[in-house]
């Protein structure tokens, strides 16, 4: 089975399920223009990087370098609907539902950087 595969970086730090949901507590609008913002960011990341489309199912692998360890690693990998949405949002999925992405996985690395790594592993024959 032949693989493409495809890398892109995200720097600084993306917000947590904490600081989303706090947002989204606010009021009614700020949780939807935080989304807003967060995805345009990672649209830029990916823009930059000038990875091709994915024209079939695909593997996601997230790589999360942190300088602290005091997120918990569930709030930091919920950045990923954030991540998932801009994909989609770019034109590089067709969509994040289980007809195109068909798994996850999350390693997070102790770093003297904030960012995030992002492998999209498109499978031919899935």
């Amino acid at each position: 089975m032949e693989n493409k595969r495809r890398i892109f970086r995200i720097n600084g730090k993306l917000p947590s399920l904490n600081e989303y949901i706090n947002k989204c507590r606010a009021n009614k609008f700020a949780g939807a223009n935080f989304k807003q913002e967060i995805e345009q960011l990672i649209c830029w990341y990916i823009k930059l990087a000038k990875i091709d489309k994915v024209e079939k199912t695909c593997f996601v692998k997230f790589i999360w370098h942190e300088k602290t360890r005091k997120r918990d690693c569930d709030n930091i990998a919920s950045a990923k609907k954030f991540i998932l949405d801009a994909l989609q949002k770019c034109e590089i999925i067709k969509n994040d539902n289980q007809k195109y992405i068909t798994g996850f996985s999350d390693v997070f690395i102790k770093d003297d950087k904030d960012f995030v790594e992002v492998e999209l592993i498109e499978y031919e024959n899935v």
